[in-house]
């Protein structure tokens, strides 16, 4: 008889997934902080400052659907 302390069943990639989709929440709530209070000192640029805002959340959200299709690889 084994001595088992943790049993793990199904998918593993999901944990792995799970665990992955740590950094692009970050990510995004790094930048929409950061967006917020540039916003805050300089409303005059709001326009460049949302693009920017949208074009890093996009590349955030694109690496969080990566990392979504990566178990599926395999």
């Amino acid at each position: 008889m084994s001595n088992t302390l943790a049993a793990v069943e199904g998918s593993l990639s999901s944990v792995g997934y799970g665990l992955a989709a740590i950094g692009p929440g970050v990510g995004v709530g790094i930048i929409f902080g950061n967006g917020t209070q540039a916003l805050a000192r300089q409303p005059e640029a709001a326009g460049l400052i949302r693009a920017n805002q949208i074009l890093g959340f996009a590349f955030c959200e694109a690496l969080a659907l990566i990392g979504l299709v990566m178990p599926f690889v395999y």
